[in-house]
C-alpha cells in the first residue's frame, strides 16, 4: 500500500482499519464470507509478499553458503554472523546445549522471514507490513503452538506433557481444582493468541500512524495552508522520525517472537515445570 491521498471534498477522512483491506491484484472485487467476515477473493498482496520473503531468505542464505570457504568473503561473513546470532543468543541460550540444535532450523528460518516481511513496511512500492494482516499472524502462531507441544509430547508422553503444563510442582490437595484449568488455559490454549497479537498489534499500530502523519500533514500543507503549514511539515518530521523508530521496532518483534518460540520449546522440553 502506498500513501495515496484520502482527502475528500468535505474533508479530511482518518486512517482506519480499512485501509488495510487491500483488493485483490488485478482488481477484482469477488468476495466470500467466513465465520460471519467478509473476505476477498483472490491474490492480495501481503500473500504475494509471504512469498517474496521466502525467496529473498532462501537466496540470500543460499548464496552465503554456496562457496564455503575457510575465510569467508562478506557474503558468508554476514550469513555466518546472521546464522550465530539465532543459534548462540536464542537457540542454545534458551533450550540449552543439550537439546537445542534441532530446534535451530526452525528459529533460524521463522526469525528471518518475520525480519523480512516486517521490513516491507519501509520498503519503497511495497510499504506495507504483512503481518498487520492477523490472519497471516495467527497462521505462524499455530505453526509454533504445533511444535512446541509435539516436542513437550514426545519428551513427556501425552498424559504427561499434560501434566507437565497443568500441574505445578509442590502443588497438592483443593488448590489444584483452581490453579489445573488456569495453568491449561495459560500454557495450553492462550500462548498461540497472546504469540500472534504482539506481533499483529505492532505492526498494524506503527503502520496507521505512519499513514496518520503523512497523510495529515499532506491535509494541513496542501488543504489547509497558512499557518497550518508548518504543523503539517512538524507532522512529516514526525513520520520521518516514526519511520525510522519502526526500522528498530520491526527488528525487535521478530526478534521477540522468536525469543518466545524458544523459551516455549524450552518449557515443554524441560524435565521440570
Amino acid at each position: 500500500m502506498t500513501y495515496a491521498a484520502v482527502v475528500r471534498s468535505d474533508g479530511f477522512t482518518p486512517p482506519s482499519p480499512a485501509d488495510f483491506d487491500l483488493p485483490a491484484i488485478g482488481g477484482s472485487h469477488e468476495t466470500f464470507t467466513m465465520f460471519g467476515q467478509e473476505f476477498v477473493l483472490g491474490v492480495t498482496k501481503p500473500m504475494l509478499q509471504l512469498v517474496l520473503a521466502a525467496v529473498v531468505v532462501f537466496a540470500l542464505f543460499w548464496a552465503a553458503s554456496r562457496r564455503k570457504a575457510m575465510v569467508p568473503g562478506r557474503l558468508q561473513f554476514v550469513g555466518e554472523g546472521a546464522y550465530g546470532f539465532v543459534r548462540n543468543s536464542v537457540g542454545r541460550e534458551i533450550i540449552g546445549s543439550h537439546d537445542f540444535a534441532k530446534y535451530v532450523p526452525y528459529l533460524f528460518t521463522l526469525f528471518f522471514f518475520i525480519l523480512v516481511n516486517n521490513l516491507f513496511a519501509t520498503i519503497p512500492f511495497l510499504q506495507f507490513p504483512t503481518f498487520s494482516r492477523s490472519g497471516m499472524v495467527y497462521s505462524l502462531a499455530i505453526l509454533s503452538w504445533l511444535i512446541y507441544n509435539a516436542a513437550g509430547i514426545k519428551r513427556h508422553g501425552f498424559f504427561g506433557y499434560i501434566k507437565h503444563q497443568t500441574v505445578p510442582p509442590g502443588i497438592k490437595g483443593p488448590m489444584l481444582l483452581l490453579l489445573v484449568p488456569l495453568e491449561f488455559m495459560s500454557n495450553i490454549l492462550v500462548r498461540p493468541v497472546t504469540l500472534a497479537l504482539r506481533l499483529f498489534c505492532n505492526m498494524f499500530a506503527g503502520h496507521l500512524l505512519l499513514i496518520l502523519f503523512a497523510l495529515g500533514g499532506q491535509y494541513l500543507i496542501t488543504e489547509m495552508g497558512g499557518a497550518y503549514i508548518g504543523v503539517g511539515l512538524l507532522a512529516w518530521v514526525l513520520f520521518i522520525a516514526v519511520a525510522l523508530l519502526e526500522v528498530l521496532i520491526q527488528f525487535l518483534q521478530a526478534y521477540v517472537f522468536v525469543l518466545l518460540n524458544a523459551m516455549y520449546i524450552s518449557g515443554a522440553i524441560a524435565e521440570e515445570h
